[in-house]
């Protein structure tokens, strides 16, 4: 399994972007799944409605989300 720093230098080499520039987009996409993760936890332990949590992270996330816990709920019985 490659370790973070090697992920680090090939995007480094091979997208010519200097590493702080890599470093700092690979931050905000880590923040950005944080925060959508964060939501759509909220969303399945119903304190967040339906209708917000599509405002803000996507229909698609939602439904995705949503298929994901009826396949643990089928695992499951």
């Amino acid at each position: 399994m490659e370790s973070t720093v090697s992920y680090l230098e090939k995007l480094v080499r091979e997208t010519h972007r200097p590493e702080a520039e890599v470093m700092t987009l690979a931050f905000q996409a880590g923040v950005r799944a944080l925060w959508r993760e964060h939501i759509l936890s909220r969303y399945l332990h119903q304190t967040l409605s339906r209708q917000e949590t599509i405002e803000l992270v996507g229909m698609d996330w939602v439904e995705l989300a949503e298929r994901q816990q009826e396949a643990m709920q089928e695992d499951l019985t």
